[in-house]
């Protein structure tokens, strides 16, 4: 399948990296293309699987169009009845999620040139460290390498449904980062005067606001962000009744428009408070900086910025200036690429990926994410989760592809035997929670754990497809 050309048309904004933009797009279409070929492939097979030399025929047609081979279990079953099509559908998509997170990990497809730098411009905005939580919505899994063009590996980010986050999960990792600062001065030293930046991302729908909004909130976005505020406040008073120190908290706000990309961000004053009427639109940044010049575009948005919140301190002011002139890029790419918006409004997830990970994630309506150490605690997340693909896979036969991953560290003694047990407990929760569509075959799961420590591959240890083949073979 040839990758999409262009559309570009008219000026091209001054400010934009149109190198940049193709090349991240040539890396999401590759990726997304590798997922969206299983279906037709698994039709054509489909079509002849009473013909004779189907298994040869079958195994050279999955080569060919999806690099690699089908289980011969599945197929050699094929004549006694028909073509187990769930069991098979589920595998490719496994295989597929495997062989792209390994890719990530060994090539490093998404580095970004200013990476090098980030810290060092964190640090002099008055931040020593960026963690974001977006919505689990698949439509905000590209919010960090696309839609603001930060180095992934330099941010981190958790994902919530409605972005509703877990204020304690936030707190352990204020406490790992203080303490990193105390005793080994990393990312920088603790009597610096830099502050730990808590963001949320909510998200919204300008082409059908009513129904492709955030569905954790009803597509109200004024709940949505809303409940994102009350988050972020609930973060920093936790912080400040607990260690009294809530200086060393920032909070920012900020709006998705999933169908176009562009931000709405909103600023806090100089006490911290943010106003949910007040924002910078980068939408209309775009088109009021299009025909200046990069000098002149760069001075709008620092205006705009000021002017929005005007006693923003001076280091909030030149981080959110970086992000709306980054998202500006992000803008164009959807342009350039897909029109006036997305043509994938709603949601077009592949895979839902339950568990702690998936930081190769950065790529829009890929996956469903659902944070989580048990089901018990993430029961919202999983739930809207399955909801989702009911519509898309369930109500046409195909089974939900779930994928329980957790991450360890390789040098704490223990780790992966503990990840190992954690991913079978959570996959045995998931199937009991959803017994019903689990035993009709309308889900699978596989279970996979991974030394983040390092770049190394995905460790398979079990799946409900080919419980013994798919672990075996990798």
């Amino acid at each position: 399948m040839a990758m999409r050309a262009c559309r570009t048309t008219g000026a091209e904004h001054p400010l934009i990296d149109s190198r940049e933009n193709a090349r991240l797009f040539q890396y999401e279409d590759t990726v997304k293309q590798s997922f969206d070929r299983i279906k037709p492939v698994l039709k054509q097979i489909s079509a002849f699987q009473h013909e004779a030399d189907f298994e040869q025929r079958a195994q050279q047609m999955a080569r060919q169009e999806l690099g690699f081979d089908l289980p011969r279990e599945i197929l050699a079953d094929a004549w006694i009845s028909q073509l187990d099509m769930k069991r098979l559908f589920a595998w490719c998509v496994f295989e597929t999620y495997r062989r792209y997170c390994n890719e990530f990990f060994s090539g490093d497809p998404l580095a970004a040139e200013s990476a090098g730098d980030f810290a060092e411009f964190l640090q002099g905005c008055g931040f020593h460290t960026l963690d974001i939580s977006p919505c689990a919505d698949g439509r905000l899994a590209h919010v960090i390498r696309y839609v603001l063009r930060l180095p992934q590996d330099q941010v981190r980010r958790k994902s919530y449904a409605g972005a509703v986050f877990d204020v304690e999960d936030s707190i352990q990792k204020w406490v790992e980062v203080e303490m990193l600062r105390y005793r080994e001065g990393r990312p920088n030293l603790a009597d610096a005067p830099t502050r730990y930046l808590k963001a949320v991302v909510y998200h919204f729908s300008s082409v059908d606001p009513q129904h492709q909004g955030c569905a954790a909130h009803g597509s109200d976005t004024e709940l949505a962000a809303a409940e994102g505020l009350k988050r972020l406040e609930a973060f920093r008073e936790a912080i400040e009744n607990s260690y009294c120190c809530g200086a060393s908290i920032d909070l920012l706000l900020l709006g998705l428009d999933t169908d176009t990309d562009s931000i709405r961000v909103h600023m806090p004053d100089a006490n911290g408070k943010i106003d949910l009427g007040d924002f910078i639109d980068s939408g209309v940044l775009f088109t009021q900086t299009l025909h200046l010049g990069p000098s002149a575009a760069l001075a709008a948005i620092e205006r705009a910025v000021a002017d929005a919140v005007s006693d923003a301190a001076h280091g909030m002011q030149r981080f959110v200036a970086r992000l709306l002139q980054n998202n500006l890029s992000q803008i164009a790419y959807v342009r350039a690429y897909h029109g006036s918006h997305y043509e994938d409004i709603g949601h077009a997830e592949r895979f839902i990926g339950a568990g702690v990970g998936f930081e190769e994630v950065q790529l829009r309506n890929l996956m469903y994410s659902a944070y989580l150490t048990t089901i018990e605690e993430a029961t919202k997340d999983t739930d809207v989760g399955i909801k989702i693909f009911s519509g898309l896979n369930a109500a046409h036969g195909l089974p939900i592809p779930v994928v329980v991953r957790f991450d360890y560290h390789g040098q704490v003694p223990g780790a992966k035997e503990r990840a190992v047990e954690r991913c079978r407990q959570v996959a045995g929760a998931v199937t009991a929670r959803y017994a019903k569509i689990f035993e009709r075959g309308l889900l699978h799961v596989l279970q996979v754990v991974r030394d983040c420590t390092g770049r190394g591959p995905l460790e398979v240890v079990g799946c409900s497809v080919m419980s013994n083949e798919f672990a075996e073979a990798h």
